[in-house]
């Protein structure tokens, strides 16, 4: 209350443009920006075939999840979220993802949450995911999200809505419960859907205005597309899409114009990810520049003018003398 929340810190020093922009822009959809990231996928598959062979088994998702985990503990400011106009701090780093149970019409959909210290390895990311979905997906289980939804969908519908403008009211004054924070998907640094493994194409998901989500990205179905290579030559190679939306009330462009660069550095260099982030929080710049192949610049050969051959003079005269008389005789 009165600013004060317990899932985030209030943000103070800010300048006009940064503290001005939530009054101008009041609610998280006036404030979405769009973009498309497209990642060649040859890095990334030689990864997982290499760690493979070491008997590792990485996915796609792994290796999105690892890149933002690192993205938001050394770019801190893209862990930020509105409320009332106010910025907070985030006091944590969290991933939401929707699953479903069976890729089946009726099949229930899960909502899971999962919490990073921001410094785990590859490893470590892969493990916590791969059994959070184990988990889930076993037929007796049902998640805490569900439980708490479950109990609120058995209310008449005009108590629902009256417990949902209560529990909205308590999330802007700071005194929703933490638990409730704890269960909601939708309080999160950043939602993740992955349409690669029903085989659709990314989108530009919308920002929720209830929580405080600040961030959504969409892994939509790798295939086969043009680019550019050095600017110069035209290709054709296997590139992976992914669909962002950002409140753009969080950072300004130049922030996140160097997070989005910082991303695809580290998608472009997985090894980067494998260890555990350093005690100084930064990520070695050899291995960022692993993947920038260096063009060798070819110095032009120097051609040497050969001198012409020239005739001594003495032998053309000669021969015009002779070329004379021959003509005088006749």
């Amino acid at each position: 209350m009165f600013g004060h929340r317990s899932d985030g810190k209030k943000v103070k020093n800010m300048n006009i443009i940064e503290k001005a922009g939530p009054f101008f822009m009041p609610q998280r959809i006036d404030a979405v920006n769009l973009i498309k990231v497209q990642v060649p996928c040859a890095p990334l598959d030689e990864f997982i075939a290499k760690e493979r062979r070491n008997g590792k088994h990485y996915t796609y998702t792994h290796i999105l999840f690892a890149m933002l985990v690192r993205v938001l503990y050394t770019r801190n400011r893209m862990n930020r979220f509105i409320m009332r106009g106010t910025t907070y701090q985030r006091n944590y780093i969290s991933i939401s993802m929707d699953i479903k149970k069976r890729l089946e019409d009726e099949a229930d959909d899960i909502t899971l949450k999962l919490y990073f210290t921001g410094r785990e390895s590859l490893e470590e990311i892969k493990d916590m995911i791969d059994s959070e979905i184990a988990k889930n997906l076993e037929p007796e289980t049902v998640h805490k999200t569900t439980k708490a939804a479950g109990k609120l969908c058995h209310l008449p519908d005009f108590l629902f809505r009256w417990v949902m403008a209560l529990i909205r009211w308590l999330d802007k004054h700071g005194m929703m419960p933490k638990a409730l924070i704890k269960a909601s998907p939708f309080h999160t640094s950043c939602f993740v859907t992955n349409l690669k493994s029903i085989k659709l194409p990314a989108i530009y998901h919308h920002l929720y205005n209830f929580g405080t989500t600040s961030m959504f990205i969409s892994m939509g179905k790798e295939k086969m597309e043009p680019y550019v290579e050095n600017n110069k030559e035209l290709k054709i190679a296997k590139m992976l899409t992914l669909g962002m939306t950002l409140d753009e009330r969080i950072a300004d462009g130049f922030y996140m114009g160097k997070t989005l660069k910082l991303c695809k550095d580290l998608l472009a260099n997985p090894e980067c990810l494998v260890d555990k982030m350093p005690d100084d929080g930064s990520i070695p710049k050899r291995l960022l520049k692993k993947s920038k192949k260096k063009v060798k610049k070819t110095k032009p050969k120097k051609v040497k003018d050969k001198p012409k051959k020239i005739k001594p003079l003495k032998n053309k005269i000669k021969h015009d003398s002779k070329k004379k008389k021959h003509l005088e005789e006749n």
